[in-house]
């Protein structure tokens, strides 16, 4: 029997722990704080659910429906309410629905008809050279225009990567896109002629997506994980170092204690990954300390139904920089599934913070929960004060895929080469959302299954 470390108890880490235990291998889990689940976390309290990290989990594989099912998680499962479909981004101040198809976007209020005709000219535009790596605006801006840019990709960058398109690569961070440009020479030609291809592989793009959380929050997944792998993890356990012990063991070093397995699989973040000593004390991944993580704050709100003017009928609304608001968005996370707020309340979730304007997250809780309830009054015309509040803030939340990450990815490629029988994976290399992170760990159980065989 292989003995197997993973360090990193994360979304990931569990993931891979998980899928290996059921390839029969002997498992330790590593992680350096109190609990496992990183980022996912729920609180429940006065009859509200908070949660503190993501709040949606996108079915994009199935790798992730069977996670579901072989951990007897479907009876738990929660689907979003059907009138919850309604997506929002702000404009002159006001939320304006965003169309779900096309007919409803020639002829909804979102963009105006100059924008409009640029998308008819969008498949006649030349491809960009391959060679030629280009930011998600420069990329969009070329393609599509400035009011694209400015009320559908800020937007939608900022209240899901917190990030800013002039620094994300498209190639890097939005790679399904960039494909679509170099194979079939338009966006919306790939968007047609690719669907063949996601059917064959049974996968899903994100904007189409179902959505899912469960009965008691996303933390339920993680806790799952955590109960199934059992004694197998190691609370508290900060690993500092790995060391080649003969030609094909790798030694780990947490705290005092010293351990010898067949394969390592390193599951952290970057900023993790930077300070770790290597075979031969090298830090091989220091490099990786260049790697912007922007703080974010996640603000729960809750208030009364009556105090809140909006419909509230939606998933949530986005805000574009041109707007000048305090917040990136808001989530509409009692309308989105039940069990998130009291009879005759409503739950508004809320991010602060991200590439736009990080110094808003590093201030204090309730400077935060003041100007997001300013912004919260100025949108949906709240007027109550909030009874519920929660504030989680991330110093070092998403990883951004600026332009020039690839030399970051090749960095962890060369690592594992350099020492057989190291493996990486997560966030900071294979996408960002909670479906990346766990078809993240799925695939590097294979491949150290594969490794190992």
């Amino acid at each position: 029997m292989n003995r197997i470390a993973v360090i990193g108890g994360g979304i990931t880490g569990l993931t891979a722990a998980y899928r290996l235990v059921g390839q029969g291998h002997e498992v330790v889990l590593y992680e350096g704080g109190e609990r496992v689940g990183g980022v996912i976390q729920t609180i429940q309290r006065d009859g509200f659910l908070a949660e503190c990290g993501p709040n949606t989990l996108l079915e994009t594989s199935p790798k992730i429906t069977g996670l579901i099912k072989d951990l007897d998680l479907e009876k738990r499962r929660f689907d979003p309410n059907p009138d919850s479909d309604a997506r929002y981004i702000l404009r002159n101040g006001e939320p304006t629905q965003m169309a779900s198809s096309p007919p409803g976007f020639f002829t909804g209020k979102l963009f105006s008809w100059k924008a409009k005709l640029a998308l008819l000219r969008e498949p006649f535009i030349k491809r960009s050279s391959p060679e030629l790596e280009e930011s998600l605006a420069e990329f969009v801006k070329r393609r599509l225009g400035q009011e694209f840019l400015d009320y559908a990709i800020n937007p939608f960058v900022a209240g899901i990567y917190a990030g800013d398109p002039h620094q994300l690569s498209v190639k890097e961070g939005f790679p399904k896109l960039w494909a679509l440009e170099q194979e079939y020479g338009s966006m919306i030609k790939g968007q047609i002629q690719g669907a063949r291809e996601r059917k064959k592989t049974g996968t899903v793009s994100k904007d189409r997506a179902p959505k899912l959380s469960f009965d008691d929050g996303l933390q339920v997944l993680t806790d799952r994980l955590g109960e199934v792998i059992g004694d197998r993890v190691r609370l508290n356990a900060a690993v500092t170092g790995l060391e080649r012990v003969g030609e094909k063991k790798v030694s780990v070093q947490a705290g005092d204690e010293v351990e010898t397995f067949d394969a390592v699989l390193l599951a952290m973040p970057a900023f993790r990954l930077a300070e770790l000593s290597f075979p031969g004390g090298e830090k091989s991944l220091s490099g990786l300390s260049e790697i912007i993580y922007p703080p974010v704050a996640s603000v729960v709100l809750g208030f009364k139904r009556a105090d809140v003017k909006h419909s509230l009928a939606g998933f949530g609304t986005l805000n574009p920089e041109v707007e000048g608001m305090q917040t990136l968005g808001t989530i509409f996370s009692s309308s989105l599934f039940p069990g998130r707020a009291p009879g005759d309340c409503v739950t508004l979730t809320s991010y602060v913070g991200g590439m736009r304007s990080p110094e808003l997250a590093r201030k204090a809780p309730e400077e935060i929960i003041e100007l997001t309830v300013q912004d919260l009054r100025s949108i949906y015309g709240v007027t109550g004060d909030p009874v519920f509040e929660q504030v989680f803030v991330y110093p070092r939340a998403i990883p951004q895929y600026v332009v020039g990450y690839g030399r970051f990815r090749k960095m962890m490629s060369q690592c594992e080469e350099d020492h057989p029988g190291v493996f990486l994976a997560g966030h900071c290399r294979d996408g960002i959302s909670l479906g990346d992170s766990i078809v993240s760990g799925h695939d590097v159980a294979e491949r150290i299954g594969t490794f190992l065989d």
